[in-house]
């Protein structure tokens, strides 16, 4: 069954630089970034998570344009992984990696560490119970957080 509108839905529209409700003609896109200047999509678009971030850069090409090219978005999600992985994050930028990329290579490790020094894993009795979990490699110095942290528990 498929869902029909009443009537236009409304949008938030910029109108002489104060945002006010109005409805949009049928005929008129609907894609709040063909309205909105940059910087607003931008400010929408920092709203989200990492994940929901890449799940809408996959919408459309425009949402794709804006969020690729969106430094700050991926810089702001690259500090919140940061807390966790500042070793590699700090590394990866070093290197001139951009923020997009040093996010992209740290996010997993960043949860998987995130589990382990949090004692997700503490009371695993074989390594048959770790092969539904997503693994990626991990360094002695972060094995050795890791192995401080269950000795602290």
């Amino acid at each position: 069954m498929q869902h029909e509108s009443a009537g236009p839905s409304p949008v938030f529209l910029l109108c002489e630089g104060r945002a006010s409700l109005k409805p949009l003609e049928a005929s008129s896109h609907q894609n709040f970034a063909e309205t909105l200047p940059t910087e607003m999509s931008v400010r929408i678009f920092r709203e989200l998570d990492v994940e929901s971030l890449c799940r809408a850069s996959r919408t459309c090409k425009l949402w794709h344009s804006i969020i690729s090219q969106s430094e700050q978005l991926w810089r702001q999600q690259c500090l919140l992984v940061r807390v966790v992985c500042q070793r590699e994050v700090d590394s990866d930028r070093r290197d001139g990696l951009s923020w997009k990329v040093t996010l992209l290579r740290n996010y997993t490790r960043s949860r998987v560490k995130t589990d382990w020094l949090t004692g997700r894993y503490s009371r695993v009795r074989s390594a048959d119970e770790l092969l539904k979990r997503k693994m990626v490699p991990l360094d002695a110095e972060t094995w050795g957080e890791i192995l401080q942290a269950e000795l602290d528990r």
